[in-house]
């Protein structure tokens, strides 16, 4: 570019000298070039260089007609290699600039215009998507609200409930209390009635027993005739002692010596009775009447060897025992002489009692009753005795189990039970209970876990617990069903879960057997 600008300097140059020689053709060409003078002086791009340079050609070559008198030039240009852009300094219109100039904007334009309508197009897309979704979220919102709307319900049902069932736990506690107590009043009304029940049937006892004696009294007093100068009413005077027993029941602080009293009957009717039997063969001139002693007596053999063949309640009084008690004696059985001390019969008499009961006996003498453990202890062990046990199931079948020996320790050994060697067709039931104190309701001397005589229902020498249970339940019909086996029964004969129709237990001495 450099060597351009110098070759058109010289070339100018020689044009001058030119000039100077044909004043003509240099003032021609300072006419043309003034027309471009502006742009030999403004225009110093390449494309300005290369039009003066041809221009310089052009006014060379115009006056070829004319002889070439002084000087000639000629430019050699080297080739340029174009590296880069070249730039041409190209003047257009302006109105046409302008146009280019608004195309391109209107181009632009529409490229936008068509950037934006895709742009509306996804946003009404969206639109529409956010649409359902708005839809499906205002769905949900009223869900939203019907289920608030519903769990606040279920809340305040949930509440109402907890408050009911508070009331219903108050309620439910105040029926426990009311419960309890009538429960616990029950139990008071219910000891009163067996109380109650208890003095009645000693009661009653007592009386069937007074009218036994009277009856005996009078029967003793007509088999003989008495002297017209005897008063009848004598051998009647001793009835007014025993009404003292009947009006001491009454009195509670005198209740355990009336216990004692109404439960071994005999023993308040003959206190008074020995002092007035003696006197009635006194008065009798029969040899008959005067042969036959009275009593009282050791045991039912006794009054069996005194000549009393018929059986009955008798007086009887044990060696070395300042008691009297009335027994009845079975002489009929052979060879008569037994001493009944338990028997079950109808089921009238209940037998499940405390120890105090058991120990002083119970029931009626001619009927079911408990003749007592220390009546029964007295009695045995004043010489060598024997049992017999009667039993009868509901077909009317008889069976007897009979033991060599029968006593009872005292009191202090709690009435332990000593049996001997068995014999009879009802099977040994009493030999396992050999050795085994006596347990009752409230007192518990048995070797199981538990209280036997709470699930046998009375009072017998428990082991664990019971082979026979002869003072249990006495159920009618024979078979029974109980949760235990509670039932008057002899495992050996008709087995545990069959009550007896009748049971009698009775001692006789036996002189060949010792303890």
């Amino acid at each position: 570019m450099v060597l351009l600008r110098l070759l058109l300097v010289y070339g100018l140059v020689c044009g001058a000298h030119q000039a100077q020689g044909n004043p003509s053709e240099s003032s021609h060409v300072r006419d043309q070039d003034s027309g471009q003078e502006k742009t030999q002086e403004f225009d110093s791009s390449d494309a300005g260089l290369e039009r003066e340079f041809l221009y310089a050609g052009r006014s060379k070559r115009a006056p070829a007609d004319q002889p070439q008198d002084k000087c000639s030039y000629t430019f050699i240009v080297p080739q340029q290699k174009v590296t880069g852009a070249i730039c041409v300094n190209s003047k257009e219109p302006e109105a046409m600039l302008e146009n280019r100039v608004n195309k391109q904007e209107l181009e632009l334009l529409n490229v936008e215009l068509q950037k934006q309508k895709r742009q509306i197009e996804t946003l009404q897309q969206l639109v529409e998507v956010d649409g359902g979704i708005v839809n499906e979220v205002k769905l949900l919102r009223k869900e939203s609200r019907n289920m608030n709307s519903r769990v606040t319900q279920l809340y305040m049902q949930l509440l109402h409930e907890i408050i009911r069932k508070r009331d219903n736990a108050l309620e439910l506690a105040q029926m426990e209390n009311r419960i309890l107590n009538q429960t616990s009043e029950m139990q008071l009304l219910t000891s009163r009635y067996k109380d109650l029940e208890h003095k009645y049937q000693h009661l009653a006892s007592l009386a069937t027993n007074q009218s036994a004696l009277i009856a005996l009294l009078e029967e003793q007093c007509q088999s003989r005739p008495p002297p017209r100068h005897i008063p009848v009413p004598q051998p009647r005077a001793p009835p007014p002692p025993p009404a003292p027993p009947l009006n001491k029941p009454y009195q509670p602080p005198t209740l355990p010596r009336i216990n004692n009293q109404i439960t071994n009957e005999i023993q308040s009717d003959q206190k008074s009775l020995p002092p007035v039997l003696p006197t009635m063969p006194s008065g009798t001139h029969s040899p008959s009447t005067t042969n036959k002693p009275s009593g009282p007596w050791k045991d039912c053999l006794q009054a069996v060897e005194d000549g009393h063949t018929a059986s009955g309640m008798y007086l009887v009084k044990p060696e070395n025992a300042n008691r009297l008690m009335q027994v009845w004696c079975d002489q009929r059985h052979d060879p008569g002489g037994w001493t009944v001390i338990q028997r079950r019969v109808d089921g009238s008499v209940n037998f499940f009692r405390n120890w105090e009961t058991y120990k002083q006996g119970f029931g009626n003498i001619d009927g079911e009753y408990w003749l007592g453990l220390e009546n029964i202890y007295w009695l045995t062990n004043q010489g060598n005795y024997k049992l017999l046990v009667t039993l009868e199931d509901w077909s009317g079948r008889k069976v007897f189990a009979e033991y060599a020996s029968f006593r009872l320790e005292s009191e202090a050994d709690f009435y332990k039970l000593r049996v001997g060697r068995y014999h009879g067709n009802a099977g040994d039931s009493l030999t396992w209970h050999n050795g085994k104190q006596f347990t009752t309701l409230d007192r518990d001397h048995d070797v199981y876990t538990g209280n036997c005589a709470h699930y046998q229902k009375g009072g017998w020498w428990y082991n664990s617990c019971a082979h026979s249970n002869l003072n249990g339940v006495w159920y009618r019909g024979g078979h029974y069903r109980s949760r235990y086996q509670d039932g008057v029964y002899w495992a050996e004969f008709r087995g545990g879960a069959y009550s007896l129709k009748k049971v009698v237990m009775m001692i006789r001495p036996n002189p060949n057997t010792f303890h």
